[in-house]
């Protein structure tokens, strides 16, 4: 459905410029490949992530990845599909995949920023979410690539919540 009124005499601001204040405040390592590409690499407590942004003008949106440091073998990507479908019915916020040229693991959301107000906080709750997502699930990934557990074990052995100290 066609806007009704139309204001074309600004260019639309780029968010990644925005990107770029919360992954300083973070004191990350980014690389701003071009005017519309970011890459940024985020330690976590399982593995190091490898954020990548792109911003669409023409779609108003901004492309957002968060890359595991973890490969999936060949022989267990069909499998591997099955965990991912279970992980992502837990999600309200962005979906997990798998890249098929690589084998590697990614989070995957787009934000729709077409006469939104953008804040800093709105990147910051983006990465943020990212980054849990990715934390609470990779036990469950590991279980099943490299300890041999079926995918619905994987998960159930990883959404265990402890309680009390040992």
């Amino acid at each position: 459905m066609p806007a009704l009124l139309t204001d074309t005499s600004k260019p639309p601001v780029n968010p990644l410029d925005l990107m770029e204040q919360v992954i300083c405040g973070h004191g990350w390592n980014f690389e701003r490949c071009n005017a519309t590409e970011m890459a940024v690499e985020a330690p976590g407590k399982w593995c190091d992530y490898g954020l990548f942004f792109s911003w669409s003008a023409e779609l108003g949106a901004v492309h957002f990845t968060c890359a595991f440091d973890l490969k999936a073998p060949q022989p267990q990507q069909r499998m591997l599909y099955e965990l991912i479908g279970m992980a992502n019915e837990r999600m309200w916020i962005g979906h997990f995949s798998l890249d098929q040229e690589d084998g590697v693991l990614l989070f995957r959301h787009a934000l729709l920023l077409r006469g939104a107000s953008m804040s800093v906080e709105i990147f910051e709750d983006m990465i943020d979410i990212a980054l849990t997502e990715c934390e609470r699930f990779y036990p469950a990934f590991q279980f099943f690539l490299w300890g041999g557990q079926s995918p619905a074990d994987a998960l159930a052995a990883a959404m265990l919540d402890c309680q009390g100290e040992a």
